[in-house]
């Protein structure tokens, strides 16, 4: 109990650092911009910030979410990043254990969560983030094949090769109504999952894509030429087949006899 409540501490303050990145991920990297150079500064008055205006969530709460510098608003996506990560990185441990599941569903889920805010934000699934991911999805289906959530390589390549077939068809019959993001999308979800629990992740993924769209539509009346971003469905869809997708398609399967 005590060693379990040790590695969910350093778990979480490790997920909050990592959020502190991928805030400055999701900045930079639809800019084409470096990672690392030149140092953060605020968004607003440009000033460089200090360590200590970087400290993960200790650091916003003690601004009280406003620039030390110019007193301008620090975006709530800042804050609520890093306590994602954090939460997301001591579930899973809480789920896998120190195990070697654990390290592929933490980079599996870090790399998702990047694509759901840059998607939500710009409306982008970028390709640096799609192709990179995509080869180490291959390399751990080929040296990975015997841990429980990993596919193994021919489940994974035909469940890529559907999810890029399948979406590839719809973006060409929607004539843009779906971009080629989320093509690669649905091939990178295809080798994370294998098949068929792609199949289940994008089921998932209509549905709520479906459901939140309409209730847009109906509140805000948003228009049909100003598309939701669909990735952040595709992610979290991927995200909840990865955990409980087997478990889904069991209880689908069996609910109409099958």
């Amino acid at each position: 109990m005590v060693m379990t409540a040790y590695w969910g501490i350093l778990l979480f303050l490790a997920g909050l650092i990592f959020g502190s990145f991928f805030n400055v991920l999701s900045d930079r990297l639809p800019e084409k911009q470096s990672s690392v150079k030149p140092p953060s500064s605020c968004h607003s008055c440009g000033r460089k910030l200090k360590a200590k205006d970087l400290v993960p969530v200790i650091s916003y709460l003690i601004l009280r979410g406003r620039c030390r510098y110019c007193s301008c608003s620090i975006p709530i996506r800042i804050l609520l990043l890093e306590l994602t990560t954090g939460v997301m990185f001591l579930l899973l441990y809480l789920n896998f254990g120190l195990t070697i599941e654990l390290g592929v569903a933490l980079l599996y889920f870090s790399a998702l969560l990047l694509i759901l805010i840059i998607d939500l934000e710009k409306k982008l699934i970028l390709n640096v983030i799609i192709y990179p991911v995509a080869v180490i999805a291959l390399v751990i289906n080929l040296l990975l094949p015997g841990i429980e959530i990993v596919p193994g390589i021919t489940s994974a390549l035909a469940g890529g090769g559907v999810g890029l077939a399948l979406f590839l068809l719809i973006a060409l019959l929607s004539r843009g109504g779906m971009g080629m993001g989320d093509v690669k999308m649905a091939g990178l979800m295809g080798l994370m999952l294998g098949l068929p629990l792609n199949l289940v992740a994008i089921f998932l993924a209509v549905i709520s894509g479906g459901i939140v769209a309409v209730a847009v539509m109906i509140i805000k009346e948003k228009s049909r030429r100003n598309p939701i971003a669909f990735g952040p469905f595709l992610a979290i869809g991927t995200m909840t087949a990865f955990i409980w997708g087997q478990e889904l398609l069991e209880w689908y399967l069996g609910f109409f006899g099958f």
